[in-house]
């Protein structure tokens, strides 16, 4: 009897080969799928496993009449030979075939095991605030029992290729989610527990992201904030509803100004958005008239300018808005929030961000967390650019839907935390 294995990318290929090779007689024992090994081997496909089985053309028997003549099959045990009737044979490969039966069924035993782990973890990761937050107990690591070993190993295997799989649903870049991937397998130690793991990668990401950074003072006269960024991300809304924030919760004494001689819509509602805050406000055309403006409102503490949003690509309002940011020179305390949409591929995120750079350093403001199901981005341009992120907004009301930037619940989130 011979019995061989045979794997493809489908049980089809799979069973095609065993044809190929041993003929078309062979006898299909069991299919079942296997899991790829090697580095990084959590980003292949799984492929098929058919075991075959086929009668040796050697352990045929001669075509002679059969009805009363006694066939023997002469087989070597030391130096004696025993004669075997062809009943006893048959039992013999029966109970080989069964064999080797039971030995794929329990192979295929061991991998619902493994999938029933998987399942096991997945349910962690929606439980992702409450492991994080209670007291991780250490498993004993000296244990001797190697199918236990063997358990925890597939576990970790399993857990790391969750974790890649979840980032990149939450559309972290894939570079960066290797790099963190990287990083577990560095820093993982033999019979570490998984609540480790997930507690390290949790620790990780949050220095990654870094500490929030808002609007601080000025050392000495007004602090000039200016919100740059392209059209239709909410630059105007977002400063109405830091300018709230700072007027009604903080008490502190603000003017606004707007750049934004494009839009008159957009000029039109800061306006009113000055008047309900009862503060002043004024337009500006130039360089010069952003300088006259500042120095009218010397005594106040914050002077919060709305830029003009415009393309990335279109150098003349590029160059503009540079003069505008290098008008006021180095006596005056200036900061520079570029403001972007949570929802903007990528790709484009990366280009606008480039683009910015090149004008001023600033820190970053994400609009528009409310219309996303994914933060993949926010990790991706805080890595790409280094700039720290301020501010998140979720929302139209003003000034509610604002917060300061926290890491550790977005985070949460990437890891596959609910909302």
């Amino acid at each position: 009897m011979i019995i061989k294995k045979f794997q493809g990318k489908t049980e089809e290929s799979a069973i095609a080969d065993a044809k190929k090779e041993l003929g078309n007689n062979v006898v299909i024992m069991n299919v079942k799928k296997v899991k790829p090994k090697g580095l990084f081997s959590f980003l292949k496909a799984q492929i098929f496993e058919v075991t075959v089985a086929l009668e040796d053309e050697k352990e045929k028997y001669n075509q002679a009449p059969v009805s009363s003549m006694k066939i023997e099959t002469v087989r070597e045990s030391g130096n004696q030979l025993f004669h075997e009737e062809p009943d006893n044979v048959a039992k013999q490969r029966t109970s080989d075939l069964q064999e080797t039966v039971r030995r794929e069924d329990t192979l295929a035993e061991q991998h619902r095991n493994k999938e029933k782990n998987a399942k096991n973890l997945e349910n962690k990761i929606d439980s992702l605030q409450t492991l994080l937050e209670k007291q991780l107990v250490r498993r004993e690591e000296n244990s001797t029992d190697e199918e236990n070993k063997q358990q925890e190993n597939d576990e970790t295997f399993v857990f790391t290729q969750l974790l890649y799989n979840t980032l990149i649903d939450n559309e972290v870049n894939e570079k960066f989610a290797n790099q963190i991937i990287e990083e577990i397998g560095k820093s993982h130690k033999p019979n570490m527990p998984i609540d480790y793991i997930l507690s390290n990668i949790y620790q990780k990401m949050i220095l990654k992201f870094g500490k929030p950074e808002e609007i601080q003072p000025a050392e000495k006269g007004p602090k000039v904030i200016f919100f740059v960024g392209p059209t239709g991300v909410g630059k105007t809304t977002t400063i109405a509803k830091i300018a709230s924030k700072f007027k009604v919760e903080k008490n502190k004494k603000i003017a606004l100004l707007t750049a934004d001689t494009y839009r008159i819509a957009a000029a039109e509602q800061l306006r009113t958005y000055a008047g309900i805050l009862d503060v002043p406000f004024r337009v500006i055309y130039s360089p010069e008239e952003a300088q006259n403006a500042i120095r009218d409102f010397s005594s106040y503490e914050y002077i919060f300018v709305d830029t003009t949003g415009h393309s990335h690509h279109n150098e003349t309002q590029k160059e503009t808005m540079q003069e505008l940011l290098e008008s006021l020179g180095n006596e005056i305390e200036k900061e520079v929030y570029l403001v972007l949409s949570a929802t903007t591929k990528y790709r484009d995120l990366v280009n606008i961000a480039d683009a910015y750079h090149k004008l001023s350093e600033y820190k970053l403001i994400f609009t528009k967390l409310d219309e996303t199901e994914t933060l993949g981005n926010l990790l991706n341009l805080r890595l790409h650019t280094g700039a720290s992120l301020s501010y998140v907004t979720s929302g139209q009301n003003v000034p509610e839907d604002i917060e300061n930037f926290n890491p550790q619940n977005t985070v949460k989130l990437l890891l596959g935390g609910k909302r």
